[in-house]
């Protein structure tokens, strides 16, 4: 059985994703959330945030083997940060129009070429390159994967953020220590070796974005209809606003005959 796919009736399942969760009658009604989408979110967070802990990791090779100053160090850190946090917002702005239930193995992907691009670069420019597209995979991963743990909590949204974040403190604090491991002991081209986990991360995000494509709809549709229901008491304060109005002036017209 894959490791996304939940039997009807299993417990950890959330029934009919959505529609009991988000349900007009019962907008406030938690069900189950699905654990083992949230675990592979947050085991895929893991990945990524280990990934992304290893760039800083290795300064000092890179410093050593590419004669570089503390100023070309400040400017991998500027590159790798403006494209792995300063995308996010546009990458979640067109993600919250248009969803993108694949996007997150696309975005693993770039990595995984930032990766290898890294291990043989040979020049800070191919540094900064491949520090780029290693940003751009986390700015792709972090906004669609929030979306998901929101749909597969089930409700239960504080458990579903903590167990997806669990996932990307231990990746920050596991990436330098397989740097030292790995990197240290071997040069800069054993940066290859997390390749590998770049490749199990797009495995995992792959069977993720089946899971996400398959209960989008639904969400979607019961999210449609909650914003229909809450804009049904706008119409009836509109209403009491006009009818107030009325009152007043009925009021004034009144008082206007009186004189």
């Amino acid at each position: 059985m894959s490791l996304l796919s939940t039997a009807p009736d299993s417990p950890i399942a959330a029934p009919d994703l959505g529609t009991d969760a988000l349900s007009p009658s019962g907008i406030s009604r938690t069900t189950a959330p699905v654990l083992s989408v949230l675990t592979a979110l947050s085991f895929s967070h893991l990945l990524n945030d280990a990934m992304q802990s290893l760039i800083p990791a290795i300064y000092p090779i890179l410093k050593s083997a590419l004669h570089l100053d503390f100023v070309h160090v400040g400017l991998i850190t500027l590159t790798n940060q403006l494209t792995a946090s300063v995308l996010q917002p546009f990458v979640g702005f067109y993600t919250d129009r248009r969803p993108q239930p694949f996007s997150l193995a696309v975005g693993m992907s770039f990595t995984l070429a930032g990766l290898i691009l890294l291990a043989f670069a040979s020049s800070l420019a191919l540094v900064l390159i491949a520090v780029a597209l290693v940003g751009v995979g986390s700015s792709v991963f972090h906004p669609e994967a929030s979306r998901i743990a929101h749909i597969a909590s089930g409700g239960r949204l504080g458990f579903a953020q903590s167990l997806f974040q669990v996932g990307g403190n231990a990746g920050s604090a596991l990436g330098p220590l397989l740097a030292a491991i790995i990197v240290v002991a071997r040069g800069q081209s054993a940066v290859l070796w997390f390749s590998l986990l770049a490749l199990l991360g797009i495995a995992v995000l792959t069977g993720i974005g089946r899971w996400y494509q398959a209960n989008l709809a639904v969400f979607i549709r019961a999210k449609s209809t909650i914003g229909q229901q809450r804009a049904r008491p706008r119409l009836a304060h509109s209403r009491l606003v006009l009818s107030l109005a009325i009152l007043i002036a009925l009021w004034a017209i009144a008082s206007v005959a009186r004189v």
